[in-house]
């Protein structure tokens, strides 16, 4: 769990990010920020493609650059979204996240009040992770 510190400055890095996003087609700018165990953070936002299947949201596009880094452990992810309501991630996203541990939290949050805050196996019930695969 980052600390409240950690927090904020996630949530910043995840609302700058998303000032970043390639989101010609929906208009819908996402940005995120993932914390790993080794206290690094890196960003990511949505990159869409005009054949929609090739499009990246934010999460896994930040998750993925920590990854060509290589960390594989996560303390959290955090999304922004500029909407009334958070949103939480997407069920492509989610399974991404729990690939790399089920009790890594999920902070989401948008221009409201509205918060979501709980780990990815609570986003995700029945998943199937690493650990299934033996």
């Amino acid at each position: 769990m980052p600390s409240p510190a950690q927090l904020k400055k996630l949530q910043t890095v995840a609302k700058a990010a998303a000032v970043k996003a390639y989101a010609p087609y929906s208009k819908f700018r996402v940005g995120a920020a993932v914390l790993t165990e080794s206290g690094k953070i890196f960003s990511g936002c949505n990159v869409e493609n005009a054949s929609y299947g090739l499009c990246n949201c934010a999460e896994r596009t930040a998750i993925f650059s920590a990854v060509a880094a290589g960390e594989r452990k996560f303390k959290c992810v955090v999304v922004y979204t500029p909407t009334k309501t958070a949103t939480a991630p997407c069920g492509a996203c989610r399974q991404v996240i729990y690939e790399f541990g089920p009790k890594i939290r999920v902070y989401s949050f948008c221009n409201g009040p509205d918060r979501i805050d709980g780990s990815i196996r609570s986003l995700l019930p029945a998943a199937i992770g690493p650990e299934d695969l033996d």
